[in-house]
């Protein structure tokens, strides 16, 4: 991605919005901006490496509960994600890349949010099941 410098861009210009960037493009900056590899991502997500890179070169697009689980993983929101408005990233990264540890701990904290999101709508699942059930009686 070219550098603000170079194109002339204001700070206040959006870096990832849709007519900036594609999804593919929001999804890899979000996952390089927390330090994470496209294998690492795709192991916390269950899902092979082929179809997170094939994600991120706009080639798939992942199902919801899946952009639900990548943006809480990448700690932004999914609206974001899906159109470059929202919380994310401010823009390509500047600073030195976090300390190992902090960044692990954050890698994790995120983590530990999408798989709460996954669980969530799991047990939401299971609330309509037993609704039905109820009904049925």
């Amino acid at each position: 991605m070219r550098d603000a410098r170079e194109c002339n861009m204001t700070a206040e210009e959006n870096w990832y919005a849709n007519d900036a960037a594609t999804f593919g493009d929001r999804l890899a900056g979000a996952r390089e901006q927390t330090g994470l590899t496209q294998g690492e991502l795709a192991e916390r997500l269950g899902v092979k490496l082929a179809v997170l890179e094939a994600w991120e070169q706009d080639l798939k697009e992942p199902r919801a509960n899946r952009l639900q689980m990548l943006a809480g993983m990448l700690n932004i929101s999914l609206s974001w994600l899906l159109t470059g408005q929202g919380e994310g990233p401010e823009g390509p990264p500047d600073e030195e890349p976090l300390d190992s540890d902090i960044n692990l701990l954050l890698t994790e904290m995120r983590g530990l949010r999408g798989e709460i999101a996954q669980t969530g709508e799991r047990l939401a699942q299971l609330e309509k099941r037993l609704r039905k059930a109820l009904k049925q009686r």
